[in-house]
């Protein structure tokens, strides 16, 4: 082979991995700081700048979940930003009917897959900005109001901050949790997500979870629920593997310093940017199905 077609082809592999890397880079940044696994982002940018079809998309994007999930999830435990209980119920409840969700996305023609990502990210925007915009400004993330205790300057840094304190997890907290988990895994399995677009705002409103809390037990939730889809999908051969793994090079280090940063952003911020994050996604996923129509 010709060493300059030798060197062209090393190029743009290099370019494509330094590509892949950036964009795990901010979709685990906005992971470890929203509490979702980042397939809101994942599932649009491996169908757009992937080219990928529908189901390797979502095949793809929930096998990045995991390992972008799991260090959001270990920085917020350092930290004491989750509740790791209602993680769990969910997570565990999310792992029954994740595969149920490959098995009817892996029966679905690209446009259902696609316009259902869309409307359910789309859903869950209105909610957060609605909440978010009736909020006063300026106001911490209180969530429910409850008293709130202090973070030694070892748990945050550069600057100590204050967290809600966590609620008493009662039994009824673990089985709505684990209605709101079996909802999540239902909706991972089929778009590819990781079901944090459900269970954030579901935990806020139904758990009145507080939102600098919720993040971390969100991923948490995510990082369980994922596993049983990604090996169906992987049995089914669906993962593009290497982008998968470019990907989460760079989405594990974004969802750490992403998960570092929620004990000193205002709820009402956590609220607005994660609604228009959603928003984005949606708009993103509507124009790729749209495109064809004209």
């Amino acid at each position: 082979m010709d060493s300059g077609l030798i060197i062209a082809l090393l190029s743009g592999l290099a370019v494509g991995f330094v590509l892949s890397f950036a964009v795990g880079l901010a979709i685990g940044f906005f992971s470890g700081l929203l509490g979702i696994g980042g397939g809101t982002l994942m599932v649009p940018a491996f169908k757009l700048g992937f080219a990928m079809d529908a189901i390797a998309a979502t095949a793809t994007s929930l096998f990045t979940i995991i390992p972008t999930s799991l260090a959001g999830f270990a920085a917020h435990l350092r930290r004491g930003t989750c509740i790791p209980k209602i993680g769990v119920a969910a997570g565990l409840a999310g792992a029954v009917t994740s595969p149920l969700g490959v098995w009817l996305a892996s029966r679905s023609q690209d446009w259902m897959i696609m316009a259902v990502a869309a409307l359910v990210i789309g859903y869950s925007a209105f909610t957060m900005l609605r909440k978010g915009l009736a909020m006063p400004r300026g106001k911490a993330a209180e969530g429910s109001g409850e008293p709130r205790r202090s973070v030694s300057a070892s748990e945050s840094d550069p600057e100590p901050a204050s967290l809600p304190a966590a609620p008493t997890v009662t039994a009824r907290m673990l089985s709505q949790a684990g209605l709101i988990g079996m909802m999540a895994g239902l909706a991972s399995g089929y778009v590819g997500v990781g079901g944090g677009f459900l269970m954030v705002p579901l935990f806020m409103n139904v758990l009145k979870t507080p939102m600098k809390l919720t993040s971390g037990t969100s991923l948490i939730a995510v990082m369980i629920l994922a596993v049983p889809g990604v090996v169906y999908q992987a049995w089914l051969g669906n993962i593009d593997w290497l982008a998968g793994i470019a990907v989460a090079l760079g989405s594990v280090p974004g969802a750490a310093l992403g998960a570092r940063l929620v004990p000193r952003v205002p709820e009402r911020a956590l609220r607005l940017t994660f609604g228009c994050f959603l928003l984005f996604a949606a708009a993103m996923l509507l124009v790729d199905q749209l495109a064809p129509l004209r």
